[in-house]
């Protein structure tokens, strides 16, 4: 798009192109987003597949057939170590020498380091963690039974992993988004998209603090086009435990109130699919079966709510507590006390010309996602060209 405007410009990669995809993922991995749904500007996933889900060496290299098609003036292996402000522009250090531009796009993502909660300081030495950087699959684990903390999407996907592959499997449940996968025939997120709830902007959203810190959908990408939430968990073994709220004394304790929670979870989930019967409903050439609806979660009879550490019912914890994005190279004052970067739909608070891309409810619901990037790209480049 800068391109298209005639404005000189570079993109600085720390790696290769696609670099977290290529080396921050687990094997398994697989996309959330349906095949259809992965469109870049200009570019369309053209495959036999369009219900299929990408691994995390399909989306690396689709990613490098865009750089290549769209002629991106990448650098890669050009780390940004440091960004300051230099008179009317900005100064990026990076191994290869210093650079100065007059505007810049930090287009990082929000995903570059686990975040760990501070009571992992106060984990017996006998128990191993992990986080999804480093988990990789089953077999880097020691032997043993596992606690999974964290029910988003990469919780219940690695608690399943692990529990296919033999060992015993504790899932720490807090707040989650439920979802089928499947829904009245068509996939979940192409009714999220075709029903406009995807396109809503941050500036119509009533809660957007809570929007953007919304935990990610329990949804797997899988062949079966299978839906994985807590009942398909429980089923097949996965023990279902509270929120993990404090280890004291060598011992986990876990909060109650889990009826409560899935209760909760649940009301969401049927809210939103009344919105896409709702949307359906005046559609009149619409191919979809039935509305349908789903059983409730069910809560364990009497969940545990201590676990002894030095048991040896569990060896090892997943730590599956989300991302937050890293910006200790980033030397000019528009972060808060939780080192988030403050901005209005992308455009950097009390900084000219400095722009972020890619973070949770960005511009619309759809930001962190592939196919988000385009609109969101489009706005900013738009106010980009005014500043200049």
């Amino acid at each position: 798009m800068l391109g298209e405007r005639s404005i000189d410009h570079v993109v600085l990669e720390r790696g290769e192109i696609a670099n977290s995809w290529r080396r921050e993922r687990w094997e398994s991995l697989r996309l959330l987003t349906p095949n259809f749904q992965c469109r870049l500007p200009g570019f369309r996933y053209d495959g036999d597949d369009p219900e299929g889900y990408m691994s995390s060496a399909d989306v690396a290299a689709l990613i490098t057939r865009y750089a290549e098609a769209s002629n991106a003036p990448v650098r890669t292996h050009t780390e940004v170590t440091s960004l300051s402000l230099d008179g009317d522009g900005y100064r990026l250090r990076t191994p290869a020498g210093e650079l100065r531009a007059r505007s810049v796009v930090i287009a990082s993502g929000a995903c570059n380091v686990p975040a760990v909660p501070p009571l992992r300081e106060a984990l017996p030495s006998s128990i191993e963690c992990f986080t999804p950087f480093d988990y990789g699959n089953p077999s880097r684990l020691p032997e043993g039974g596992v606690l999974v903390v964290g029910a988003s999407a990469t919780g219940v996907q690695i608690a399943d992993e692990i529990r296919r592959s033999g060992r015993r499997v504790i899932l720490s449940v807090g707040e989650h988004v439920r979802m089928p996968r499947m829904y009245r025939g068509r996939d979940v997120l192409w009714w999220l998209e075709r029903c406009g709830l995807w396109d809503e902007r941050y500036d119509e959203i009533d809660d957007l603090e809570r929007a953007r810190n919304l935990p990610s959908p329990q949804l797997v990408g899988s062949p079966e086009r299978a839906t994985l939430d807590l009942n398909a968990l429980s089923r097949a073994g996965v023990e279902l435990v509270g929120r993990l709220a404090a280890i004291r004394d060598g011992e986990a304790l876990f909060s109650g109130g889990l009826k409560n929670l899935f209760a909760l979870a649940d009301l969401k989930m049927n809210r939103l699919l009344d919105r896409f019967d709702e949307w359906a409903s005046g559609q009149a050439d619409l191919d979809v079966a039935p509305p349908e609806r789903f059983e409730p979660t069910h809560a364990p009879a009497s969940p545990r709510l201590r676990l002894d550490l030095a048991s040896g019912e569990v060896r090892s914890i997943v730590w599956a507590t989300g991302f937050r994005p890293d910006y200790r190279w980033l030397h000019v004052p528009v972060t808060d006390a939780k080192g988030r970067i403050r901005h209005d739909g992308g455009v950097v608070n009390d900084a000219p010309r400095l722009y972020a891309i890619g973070l949770p409810v960005l511009r619309r619901r759809k930001s962190t996602f592939i196919h988000g990037a385009e609109d969101d790209a489009r706005d900013i480049v738009e106010h980009l060209v005014r500043s200049l």
